[in-house]
């Protein structure tokens, strides 16, 4: 068997990862990078990108005025029971020293969103805006040939493979028709997109996750951090002190014994594809596959076994083993189904979730994490499917769009055709078409509609809050959350529960090292992302609380291996 020496060998190449990689790096350690499938990224840069991290350097050169102490309470109350102080404070404590490392020796850059609340803002310690960055967009040009093995973005969330960022250029795209700023500023995006995809074959302008992973991949690459590829690693190696000494890494060439001199991390993303674990731990889900999930097919929970095989074991106390996101499965040209993960149109006004029942059951406009609770709970109380529906008309649905179905001029018959799209000319006609009670939808809507004329939502007040009002339409008076839904023919999509990532994972300590049964350390094993343990107590605070941990482990776990404490 070939044999390879490093001082850290890190297991998986999301943002966990590679910021591990490259922090240790930094400190003049010998890093190699496994990741088991053909791409690097994992499931960041598939994702939004964001990163919650409080006391960061964008915030404090924006004037956000924020302390460790305020949200410190606001993530004790978020977690209750499940706060976890140790590994709480360490968060707080190196989140804003890592932010300011990456800034000043890598090249991840960060851009702040100043209107991008706390997920409950009005809760003690929660604020209105400043905790969310994102990393700056990135010119792919700049990995060289490394390029074609970054990990693509969701193809559902894009726009004909175009990645859309966030905030102005959301609304710049959904205003398209209607202001000749955002019309101009939409179409040269589009020339340039049209442009990369003649001479490179995917798009160069990276956002969001990918934006972020590229960042890191090239901050690693530029270090020497190589990243191998197709490399699942098969099982640790403890050495006769019983200390994590490396691991046996499958390759094209074969079986490689690595020897890690200082330590192993262990960042493969969690377990969002294990069947057998979601049957084990989500309760919606009781043969495991009763649940969709965006995260890429690798994800399925190989740093746990390693973890378990090596004497560590998994918190399962949690209140939600996962970040709960609603799904829907558009058809795919092929006729297999994708996975939509609804964040913005939730909020949107003339928008409502229904069951089956007819009824609403939730402030559609509260966190996807939250949405998902009360679509839950409301099933199990109803004794049918857990699933929902998105009800709108037609003028919403083409001045919005609705789940995968994009706004006007985009065509929309065809997601009719395909049957992700219900239509029906009346209320009582969609509700048969979706197997939900006609007289209950249509009560539902007329009860709705009475107080929506106004803005009013007192059932559940949609739009109550910052984080409802940020994703509504500013245009909309007086509730940017709050419209009738007036005129058919109507409009649903199906609504099933998803997740952006997994929240029960292995027991760490602060400085990221794994756990063992009886609460010390195993020597030689970290855990970062997730493959750790959540800090949020199975709660979702805020935009960005899996990847804002994941990348200030990673630097935590870095300085503990290389001795540092800085």
């Amino acid at each position: 068997m070939k044999r390879h020496e490093c001082d850290v060998l890190v297991i998986g190449s999301g943002a966990g990862g590679l910021s591990t990689a490259v922090s240790a790096a930094h400190r003049h350690l010998d890093v190699l990078v496994v990741e088991k499938e053909p791409v690097y990224g994992g499931t960041t840069a598939r994702s939004g990108g964001w990163m919650w991290i409080p006391c960061n350097a964008p915030a404090r050169r924006a004037g956000v005025e924020d302390s460790a102490d305020k949200a410190r309470t606001y993530l004790r109350h978020e977690a209750g029971s499940h706060f976890d102080e140790r590994r709480v404070d360490a968060f707080l404590e190196a989140g804003p020293k890592a932010v300011d490392f990456y800034e000043q020796n890598t090249a991840l850059q960060f851009d702040l969103g100043p209107t991008f609340a706390d997920y409950h803002p009005d809760a003690p310690g929660g604020m209105d805006g400043g905790r969310s960055i994102v990393a700056r967009p990135f010119d792919g040009r700049e990995l060289g040939p490394e390029i074609k093995r970054l990990r693509p973005p969701l193809a559902e969330i894009t726009f004909l493979g175009m990645m859309i960022g966030s905030g102005k250029e959301l609304l710049h795209f959904f205003n398209v028709l209607r202001s000749p700023v955002s019309a101009f500023y939409v179409g040269k995006l589009f020339v340039k997109f049209l442009r990369d995809m003649a001479f490179h074959g995917r798009p160069m302008r990276l956002m969001n996750g990918n934006a972020l992973v590229a960042r890191l991949a090239k901050s690693c690459f530029d270090k020497g951090v190589p990243i191998w590829t197709r490399a699942p690693v098969r099982e640790l190696v403890r050495d006769g002190k019983n200390r994590v000494s490396g691991a046996i890494v499958d390759t094209a060439e074969g079986s490689v014994e690595i020897v890690a001199r200082r330590g192993v991390v262990l960042a493969a993303g969690g377990f969002p594809q294990d069947p057998v674990r979601r049957k084990e731990l989500f309760p919606h889900a009781p043969t495991g596959y009763e649940h969709a999930s965006p995260a890429p097919p690798g994800n399925t929970g190989d740093g746990l076994r390693l973890g378990e095989a090596a004497g560590a074991s998994v918190d399962t106390s949690l209140p939600h083993a996962a970040a709960w996101v609603p799904i829907s499965r558009p058809v795919k040209p092929d006729g297999t189904l994708g996975t939509f993960p609804h964040f913005v149109d939730r909020s949107k006004p003339g928008v409502i979730a229904v069951t089956r029942s007819g009824r609403r059951f939730v402030n559609e406009a509260n966190s996807y994490h939250d949405f998902c609770q009360a679509m839950v709970a409301r099933c199990n109380d109803e004794n049918g499917e857990v699933c929902a529906f998105f009800v709108a008309d037609h003028h919403v649905l083409r001045k919005y769009g609705l789940g995968y179905v994009k706004p006007a001029p985009v065509p929309f018959r065809q997601h009719v055709r395909s049957g992700y799209l219900y239509e029906g000319r009346t209320l009582e006609e969609l509700a048969e078409r979706i197997g939900a009670d006609p007289a209950g939808l249509r009560r539902t809507v007329e009860n709705f509609n009475k107080h929506a004329e106004h803005g009013e939502d007192p059932e559940f007040a949609k739009g109550s809050t910052s984080y409802n009002r940020s994703l509504g339409d500013p245009d909309h008076k007086p509730n940017p959350c709050v419209a009738p839904i007036r005129k058919g023919p109507f409009y649903a999509v199906k609504l099933v529960v998803g997740d952006l990532g997994t929240f029960a994972g292995l027991r760490c300590n602060e400085n990221a090292q794994v756990l063992a049964e009886d609460g010390r350390p195993i020597p030689g094993l970290y855990s970062v992302g997730n493959d750790a343990a959540s800090i949020m107590g199975g709660n979702y605070p805020g935009g960005g609380i899996t990847l804002g941990p994941a990348v200030t482990f990673g630097y935590i776990a870095a300085r503990h291996i290389s001795g540092a404490n800085d």
